[in-house]
């Protein structure tokens, strides 16, 4: 009976049309290219998911597999598609007729003082024991059921793309924090390299001033030169200390400890092809749950337009009532029912229309959501694609300017050393040398981190083909 119910339910149901708005993409006027993208790229290959790999360092491909495992983000982000899951799960069980068994047995006395007589030989104390099936499924005529199933499984799917924008948001963080401590190695190494310097600079002019050539003001500079490369050295000290404790909690490695690297030695990865689409945005793990949870509050304008039609629940049971056990299951005893329910909003001082004027005023709200995320993304490749093409045009002379500002100062101490020039001048080329050479390695560092942004503002890479996201656990997930 119940089946029969159920099947009459779904082929009524398959002719009815579920209120409220059908989703439609918001349409984004953007621009086909990006500003800054160069237009004079040969075609890159596609990028692989694990985009971290193209630095070819073991050591960091370690770290964002740790973090990915091991991160609270992670796992917090797991949890949140877990729980989507099952309210999808409840969701779609509201389908299916809920059965409950219900079980009543009593004992009880009736007055013999009541204005009716009880007949006589009908004792006034007797048992009555009820079990029975109870089933009640309502008929979704106007959709309310399927909307909430379709916002649920909007949720369920933005959960996943939530964990995907925290996989690569995380992988990104490790990646540029990692570049940050191989940035502080190499500007610690060149340091120690200035201190050992200036300390051989003071020994020599102390040993001058110790013949009479040189004054004391030229040993108190020498001092003073050599303090500011050993202030400077154990500030980098500091600094390196933090990220990597910073980097020990990104990976879920409080006990991390790192050997000294070089930031140069690291290979820039490729740049995107010449004429990188816009439209690729919309590949974005952020971008997509920005849209499934516009999905979901377009489905909740039909869920609250729903409740304002009548609402209509079939009810049935099925049992056996006797005042004795051992005669409860026999053919006398059988006790059922069929029929229905029927409730209609009459008169409510306008609740259910406010409650649908809020759905759609939540509707526009993630349409705001959605058009903001999608122009942030383009910002945001926009800004990498700038700042990496301007960092790389700026290695080259700043490295230019490293070489310069060492060949200074080696004329500098051979004027010194010749009489041609005071010790000022020594000072003033060590510290040129010092800062074009730290500011090379920054550069590299900020050459890098952008790279690491245009992985992430892309969604994780791109394909042979442009309009191809190359993001695999987006493609695998099927925007679920």
């Amino acid at each position: 009976m119940i089946r029969t119910v159920v099947l009459c339910a779904t082929l009524f149901l398959g002719a009815c049309a579920a209120v409220g708005p059908d989703y439609e993409r918001p349409a984004m006027d953007l621009p086909g290219t990006y500003p800054d993208a160069p237009a004079d790229l040969p075609a890159a290959a596609a990028m692989p998911a694990a985009w971290w790999k193209l630095y070819g360092d073991q050591l960091l491909d370690e770290l964002v597999a740790s973090a990915l495992e091991r991160n609270a983000d992670m796992r917090f982000a797991v949890a949140r598609i877990e729980e989507a899951d099952a309210n999808l799960r409840e969701a779609g069980a509201a389908f299916l007729p809920e059965v409950d068994l219900a079980g009543t047995p009593q004992r009880q006395r009736i007055s013999g003082q009541t204005a009716t007589p009880i007949p006589s030989g009908i004792p006034l104390i007797r048992n009555d024991i009820r079990f029975t099936l109870v089933s009640a499924f309502e008929i979704d005529f106007w959709g309310k059921l399927r909307r909430t199933l379709e916002a649920a499984r909007a949720l369920a799917s933005g959960s996943r793309y939530a964990k995907e924008a925290v996989t690569l948001s995380l992988a990104g963080l490790t990646a540029q924090t990692y570049f940050s401590l191989r940035a502080l190695d190499s500007q610690i190494a060149l340091t120690r390299t200035t201190l050992e310097s200036r300390e051989d600079a003071l020994t020599f002019v102390r040993n001058r001033a110790h013949g009479g050539i040189a004054s004391d003001l030229d040993v108190n500079q020498a001092e003073l030169a050599r303090a500011d490369a050993s202030i400077q050295l154990k500030e980098l000290l500091r600094l390196r200390s933090l990220i990597e404790h910073q980097l020990g909690s990104l990976t879920g490695r409080l006990d991390l400890a790192l050997v000294s690297g070089d930031l140069i030695t690291l290979p820039m990865p490729p740049l995107p092809p010449a004429g990188l689409p816009s439209t690729l945005l919309q590949r974005r793990p952020d971008v997509l749950q920005a849209e499934q949870q516009l999905i979901a509050t377009n489905a909740q304008i039909g869920i609250a337009r729903a409740a304002m039609f009548p609402t209509v629940v079939l009810t049935s049971y099925y049992g056996g009532e006797s005042t004795a056990l051992s005669t409860l299951l026999s053919s006398g005893s059988n006790i059922w029912s069929l029929g229905f329910a029927l409730a209609q909003p009459i008169f409510d001082a306008g609740r259910h229309a406010a409650r649908t004027q809020a759905a759609e005023a939540q509707q526009r709200q993630s349409v705001a959501i959605y058009q903001k995320a999608v122009e942030t993304a383009f910002r945001e490749v926009a800004d990498a694609l700038t700042t990496l093409r301007q960092t790389e045009a700026l290695e080259e002379d700043f490295q230019l300017r490293a070489e310069s500002a060492r060949n200074a100062l080696r004329l500098a101490r051979l004027r010194y050393v010749a009489g041609y020039s005071a010790y000022l001048e020594v000072l003033d080329a060590q510290r040129t040398a010092n800062e074009s050479d730290l500011a090379f390695v920054r550069n590299r560092q900020s050459r890098l981190a952008a790279s690491v942004d245009l992985m992430k503002a892309l969604g994780g890479g791109w394909s042979g083909d442009p309009m191809q996201v190359s993001n695999a656990s987006l493609r695998d997930s099927g925007g679920k």
